[in-house]
């Protein structure tokens, strides 16, 4: 692979402007409040395209087209998922929360139900799913990397480490906000303006790909003789008569096979594969092979509609769950700006998903080799090359890649934030050095995993995420906000039976990945079955033990319902360090704002 000179200084302006701006920013940060919540001071429109930024992630700018390209019409729930989690986020948790005063969610957690033994629970919590949730932004930023530029693997995440941890380290929320407000719209314009400039050539050209148009229910085809390397084993679904050229790995020989139909073969990494002219393309096992199925939604029967509510409610109680989003809202002067933050994020979410919708609709037409690699996730990337070759393609592939480089740094920032906030104030003392040592613990372990773990599709993997986050804090925010019976043995069994029920499941599903995909569904999108059961089980032991309801429950709630303006809200200390660290400041008679 030859160097792209255009990608190469798009990802370097990127790589530039984001450090500029966080080192700009962190000048005035000095305190906790500062590092864990950029001091209570950030705007609703600042603050929404802050959590615009940060929440859209390797698997919004990436994923959803793969996963458009792969599934069709039952991939569109991903984006749907992602916006409408912020509904339920907007009606029943944002304002609440920021009337609590907490700085942290086991702050949010032990201010509600006052125990030290849940607030622990939930701070591992926390950190499972911040590394869950960050290894797949290391492993896409490492995916997009060496897709269009001659670099190992290692490179991309590594690289976004760096960046990140310099940011966090100089000036924690205070520091990333900025960039991340910076970066949402950075990443809408590196894929409206490809969008715009590829549906025109698309349109000028015929209304139809060289694989075909979307409208025939037969598969992609190959339209020239087209070589593909295997990167990764892959089990391949044949739906018709093919014939191909195979280069085993290691092998200097080739042979000629035919794949017979309704065959699956699996294809080692390292094996080059030739199909000529005219052949439909194989796909991947879990992709629709024929555009008619890949048009109709739920055209794999019951099992894949089970599968389908499963993430819907995933995504939509997930969002009010992970933590790098609800430590943004503690960053709004009041429960108002909180709320009207959602409202904001809202439409800035919907107005983005249009744009990686249809750009993987065109990549079934243009770029159909990624359903035999399985690398879907690099469509966006390679589409502008495949439907405008020449220099017009290159300058917008490296747009597109800027801004991908973009996805992997802003949700890298609030992920790191988050949890480097939560072991300092929880594991450690909760001095500025505190958090500086959890930055630098909490960054090298995801980017050791995503270096060891091998690379899957980047919208199921934060899938995972999202079911673990709505079993395990959904029903401790709706409960905790919603209902005065509960008690902190109930939530403490409700997290631990939902959170262990989806690591059963991350685990089952990995094991079966590798031994030959024996997994039902469930192991997948384990959501359906866990979030109820994650509910009913806090709801029964909190009704068993009504004596772990705290004493001050009603001084609570008043405090989280309350309407703003009659001031009953009240910020809790941190760790010790955040009180000392507010008068030394008050004695200088200034804040920055």
């Amino acid at each position: 692979m030859q160097l792209n000179a255009w990608v190469l200084t798009g990802v370097v302006l990127v790589a530039a402007m984001t450090f500029y701006l966080g080192h700009r920013s962190s000048r005035f940060a000095s305190s906790t409040h500062d590092f864990l919540v950029a001091r209570r001071t950030v705007r609703s429109r600042r603050n929404a395209a802050a959590i615009s930024g940060e929440y859209l992630s390797a698997a919004s700018f990436l994923g959803v087209a793969g996963i458009v390209l792969k599934e069709g019409a039952d991939g569109l729930w991903y984006p749907i998922g992602f916006t409408a989690g912020y509904l339920a986020l907007m009606l029943f948790v944002a304002a609440p929360l920021r009337r609590s005063g907490a700085y942290t969610l086991p702050d949010f957690i032990e201010a509600r139900l006052g125990s030290v033994t849940l607030r622990r629970c939930a701070t591992a919590f926390v950190i499972v799913i911040g590394i869950l949730y960050l290894v797949p932004q290391l492993q896409g930023a490492g995916l997009a990397l060496t897709t269009v530029l001659p670099v190992p693997l290692w490179v991309g995440a590594v690289g976004v480490t760096v960046i990140v941890a310099g940011n966090v380290l100089a000036g924690g929320m205070r520091a990333i906000t900025v960039v991340q407000a910076f970066q949402y719209w950075f990443k809408l314009f590196a894929l409206a303006v490809p969008a715009f400039v590829l549906c025109a050539v698309f349109v000028t050209g015929g209304h139809g790909g060289p694989a075909g148009a979307l409208g025939s229910s037969a598969a992609p085809k190959f339209t020239a003789d087209t070589t593909v390397t295997i990167k990764t084993d892959v089990n391949l679904r044949v739906d018709a008569l093919t014939p191909v050229t195979v280069r085993d790995p290691g092998a200097t020989a080739e042979r000629t096979a035919g794949w017979v139909k309704g065959s699956t073969e699996h294809v080692l990494k390292g094996t080059v594969l030739r199909f000529p002219a005219g052949t439909p393309v194989p796909v991947v096992t879990d992709a629709v092979p024929a555009n008619g199925e890949w048009l109709r939604p739920g055209s794999s029967g019951l099992p894949d509609l089970l599968q389908t509510y499963s993430l819907i409610l995933a995504l939509f109680l997930g969002t009010m769950g992970l933590p790098h989003v609800l430590v943004r809202f503690y960053t709004n002067p009041d429960g108002k700006a909180a709320r009207r933050t959602a409202v904001h994020v809202l439409l800035l979410l919907g107005l983005f998903y249009v744009f990686p919708t249809v750009l993987g609709a065109m990549s079934r037409m243009y770029v159909p080799e990624l359903l035999v690699t399985g690398q879907t996730d690099a469509a966006v990337l390679l589409l502008p090359h495949a439907v405008l070759p020449g220099v017009g393609g290159e300058i917008l592939t490296a747009v597109v890649m800027a801004g991908a480089f973009a996805a992997f740094l802003s949700t890298s920032s609030g992920l790191l934030v988050s949890v480097a906030g939560v072991v300092s104030t929880d594991v450690f003392k909760g001095r500025v050095r505190d958090f500086r040592w959890a930055t630098v613990i909490v960054g090298i372990v995801p980017a050791a995993l995503a270096l060891a773990m091998r690379p899957t599709d980047l919208s199921l993997s934060v899938g995972m995420s999202f079911a673990l986050a709505a079993s395990t804090f959904a029903p401790v925010l709706v409960l905790g906000i919603w209902w005065r019976g509960l008690t902190w043995p109930g939530a403490m069994a409700g997290m631990i039976v939902g959170g262990g029920l989806v690591v059963a499941a991350l685990a089952v599903h990995t094991v079966s990945g590798y031994t030959g995909n024996w997994a039902p569904w469930l192991a997948d999108q384990p959501a359906l079955v866990t979030v109820p059961a994650a509910f009913a089980v806090t709801v029964l032991v909190s009704l068993g033990t009504r004596a772990g309801r705290p004493a001050d429950v009603n001084a609570v709630m008043l405090r989280l319902h309350a309407p703003d303006p009659l001031g009953f809200m009240r910020d809790r200390a941190v760790a010790r360090f955040g009180q000392v660290d507010s008068r030394h400041r008050s004695g200088r008679g200034r804040h920055r704002k």
